[in-house]
């Protein structure tokens, strides 16, 4: 979709329809009372050529977000829409011009590809007219981080038999301005990845992504983690049906550093970024591991696997040593990690644990800023004995019934290394199983591309140390 501005009235566009906020500026463009006031969430007028859809929204960004991928949705058979801005909202203009371009591209996302019908047309061009012409870098900009998220939202919804280890590492090669390298966990002694990733056919893979601009500084260096489990059976401790069927989504986290290097590269941000993907299927076989084995990490750690099912920070535990090991001075790994986040946060905030505050606190900033909302939460060193092993140096998890994500985060930090590091658990921001009522309707959402994009762009203007 092309995201444009025009100074031009709505009516003069050639649009196929025409969108405005419920509210003054629809009276204006000659929408009867009766649809400014029962627009629920769109009121379609059909008095005028073209049709005008009233929107109702809430008078905040996400609520401009949210209308404006509702009006693409509203424009059945494609074409232009054409977005009437509304000065009296109580939202300044260059605000409205960056989430109505974001909610357009989100609301021209269309999951549903692998039906043997020809795709219908989609929206191809989304004018915003009225003042603010000279946002057009806004627009831009906000546009493509937008074809981003819906990059990362195809690869999640794909089906794991399309998306698997080497399925994603197809995609992640294609990246334009982004080198890419697949490891062999079993050449390369990541031992975590190895194990786990050897209960199925489908190889494990490391994928290294990095963005290195000419200029850039050796430092800072920002790393960032993605959990890719392809499909997660749970392995021995296999997972319900109800919970098994969500299970092509346990990759969101190696998708959102896949896009977000994408996003990152195209935008050119003068800063080093090396992207760090374990890719596996956790499956039930012969080969897969078994409560009570220990395995090697790539770290020298040993940890005591007291439950396969917590299988991602297994294999995060090599992908954040290997991060480190390269070069990364700050890292940020993102992972749909465990069921207690989503129990604990439903689907609209995601967990951020860290080390240290500072870096916390500035991770969830640029979630929040950007739209991925996040939430800081506690680590402390009385967690630590929790982990602890009989027979192993660590267990994977604590074996107690309370402090699921904080045992988890704890496990993670004892691989991360000198430095900043922050973990990110996104299980329930995800991948929605209903529509909320935003911007994205059901399925996979993208989470965390808009997170780790901000968090770089500020690195790059020397925001963070």
């Amino acid at each position: 979709m092309h995201v444009e501005l025009s100074a031009a009235e709505p009516s003069a566009i050639g649009a196929d329809l025409v969108a405005v906020a419920a509210g003054a500026r629809a009276v204006e463009l000659g929408a009867p009372e009766r649809a400014v006031t029962q627009a629920d969430p769109v009121a379609m007028v059909f008095t005028t050529t073209p049709p005008l859809a009233v929107v109702a929204l809430e008078p905040d960004i996400d609520g401009v977000r949210t209308a404006a991928a509702r009006a693409v949705r509203a424009c059945r058979g494609g074409g232009t829409v054409a977005w009437a801005l509304d000065a009296s909202l109580p939202v300044p203009v260059e605000d409205q011009v960056r989430a109505l371009a974001e909610g357009a591209v989100i609301g021209g996302y269309d999951g549903r590809r692998w039906r043997s019908a020809e795709q219908p047309r989609g929206v191809e061009r989304f004018v915003i007219c009225g003042d603010g012409e000279e946002l057009g870098p806004v627009a831009d900009r906000a546009a493509l981080v937008a074809r981003w998220i819906n990059a990362a939202r195809e690869l999640v919804d794909a089906p794991p038999n399309v998306i698997s280890p080497a399925g994603l590492a197809e995609r992640a090669t294609a990246l334009p301005q982004v080198t890419t390298e697949a490891i062999d966990p079993f050449q390369a002694g990541l031992g975590a990845l190895a194990a786990v990733g050897g209960s199925s056919p489908a190889k494990p893979l490391l994928l290294v992504l990095r963005h290195e601009p000419p200029g850039a500084p050796d430092a800072p260096r920002l790393g960032l983690v993605g959990k890719a489990v392809t499909f997660d059976t749970g392995g021995y401790f296999l997972k319900p049906q109800a919970d098994i069927v969500r299970q092509k989504a346990d990759m969101a986290g190696g998708a959102a550093v896949v896009a977000a290097l994408g996003a990152i590269a195209e935008l050119g941000l003068p800063l080093s970024v090396t992207g760090v993907v374990p890719a596996c299927e956790n499956m039930l076989s012969g080969s897969a591991i078994r409560p009570t084995d220990v395995i090697d990490t790539a770290a020298g750690l040993t940890v005591e696997v007291t439950n396969p099912d917590a299988e991602g920070r297994l294999i995060l535990a090599d992908a954040l040593w290997w991060a480190r090991r390269d070069g990364a001075t700050h890292l940020v790994d993102m992972a749909t990690l465990t069921g207690a986040m989503r129990a604990g946060m439903g689907d609209v905030y995601a967990g951020v644990f860290a080390g240290d505050e500072w870096w916390r606190d500035a991770v969830v900033e640029a979630g929040n800023a950007s739209g991925d909302l996040a939430w800081p939460w506690p680590l402390h060193l009385r967690y630590r004995p929790l982990i602890e092993s009989t027979v192993a140096d660590l267990r994977n998890t604590a074996g107690k019934s309370f402090g699921f994500p904080i045992v988890a985060a704890t496990f993670l930090q004892q691989f991360a290394g000198e430095g900043p590091w922050a973990h990110v658990d996104m299980l329930g921001t995800a991948l929605l199983d209903e529509d909320r009522g935003d911007a994205f309707g059901r399925g996979a959402t993208g989470y965390g591309v808009r997170m780790l994009v901000e968090l770089a762009a500020r690195m790059a203007a020397h925001e963070h140390p």
